[in-house]
């Protein structure tokens, strides 16, 4: 009986002590509110500013503050942005992306035009 009483608290212990990390809605039904001014800090080489940026929480939006990330060669930071979709506010969040100087889609690796967004 005992042995039981004791997995049983055990158990009990480690099943509370464990955190799940509350779930924030994917999505908004207002708009964001504008960004806040944010001085950013001199260039540093090797390193990617992200400026701060409105997160949902739930319930509300809260403001996260900018930050450095390590740049990654031949890659491009999506800083992250705010869309609307169908009435609703979906944050894209912040990720590198392959090099893609001129904006058209093509990975600059496989695009015969890297400089020209006009040309495929």
């Amino acid at each position: 009986m005992t042995k039981t009483l004791l997995c049983a608290a055990v158990l009990a212990a480690v099943l509370g002590s464990t955190s799940v990390p509350a779930q924030a809605a994917p999505y908004a039904t207002v708009a964001p509110p504008p960004p806040r001014e944010e001085v950013a800090p001199a260039p540093r080489r090797g390193w990617h500013w992200v400026p701060g940026y409105w997160n949902w929480n739930g319930r509300r939006y809260v403001w996260t503050n900018g930050t450095w990330v390590r740049e990654r060669h031949g890659w491009r930071y999506a800083e992250p942005r705010w869309v609307e979709r169908n009435g609703r506010w979906v944050l894209e969040r912040g990720r590198w992306a392959r090099g893609d100087r001129d904006h058209d889609g093509v990975p600059n690796a496989v695009d015969r035009h890297p400089d020209n967004p006009r040309r495929p």
